[in-house]
């Protein structure tokens, strides 16, 4: 960040939740939160859901006080509440999970908050990619890598725009999921005669009616306007 400063470049970088961030974060003022709402929701690693709903405040923080390298900014801070409960047992207060984002942002709370959730998602699409097809990567050759590269970001495109296709799970699945569940698929051709094929699932296939829509889907087009010609 000290580098960033001297270059004249701003930052935003994920903070994680220590014994001095909790202090700081306690000491926002309880009317300080804004509810906000997701226009896309955002996925959960620790309870593996879709959030929605959440609320952010902002107050300023210096990082690194007793170094060379202190750094003055602001601390951005979205909570979410907490969805573990106990079977049969009310909710005594609200609890909350802090998320927190160190910065110098010229933008506004709202806005600079939402840009760096933009950022964490194009993370979230470089992370499938690495488990996937950039997994190969590097060789040694660089025209290789290119060429590597752009087979790969068309694959990932085509793969998400058939899980979309697919079913409203598959449109927000990983790629690993996609791959085991509409292209690795446990089924049996057979060939009947010039030309016909076909294609054996297994019996009660948990991925059967996505799977089958897809490919109704992407064989059978809908169709378009209707045209017509006229001999001249």
């Amino acid at each position: 960040m000290a580098a960033c400063r001297r270059a004249g470049a701003r930052f935003s970088v994920t903070t994680p939740v220590d014994t001095k961030i909790r202090r700081t974060v306690d000491g926002i003022p309880p009317d300080a939160w804004t509810p906000i709402r997701y226009p896309r929701a955002v996925w959960d690693e620790t309870h593996r859901a879709w959030v929605s709903d959440a609320e952010i405040a902002e107050i300023a923080y210096t990082a690194f006080e007793s170094g060379r390298h202190h750094t003055h900014g602001r601390l951005l801070v979205r909570r979410v509440r907490d969805q573990n409960t106990t079977a049969g047992q009310a909710e005594l207060f609200p609890t909350w999970r802090y998320h927190t984002v160190f910065t110098d942002s010229p933008f506004g709370l709202a806005q600079a908050e939402a840009q760096h959730r933009d950022h964490a998602q194009i993370e979230q699409v470089l992370a499938d990619l690495a488990a996937g097809p950039l997994a190969h990567l590097p060789s040694g050759v660089f025209t290789a890598n290119a060429a590597w590269l752009t087979l790969a970001a068309t694959a990932h495109n085509l793969l998400h725009a058939a899980g979309t296709l697919a079913s409203t799970f598959h449109a927000r699945a990983r790629g690993a999921t996609l791959r085991t569940h509409l292209v690795n698929i446990p089924a049996r051709l057979a060939r009947h005669g010039r030309g016909h094929i076909t294609l054996h699932l297994p019996t009660h296939w948990h991925a059967q009616h996505p799977w089958h829509g897809l490919f109704t889907t992407a064989g059978h087009p809908p169709p378009g306007p209707a045209t017509t010609t006229r001999a001249g």
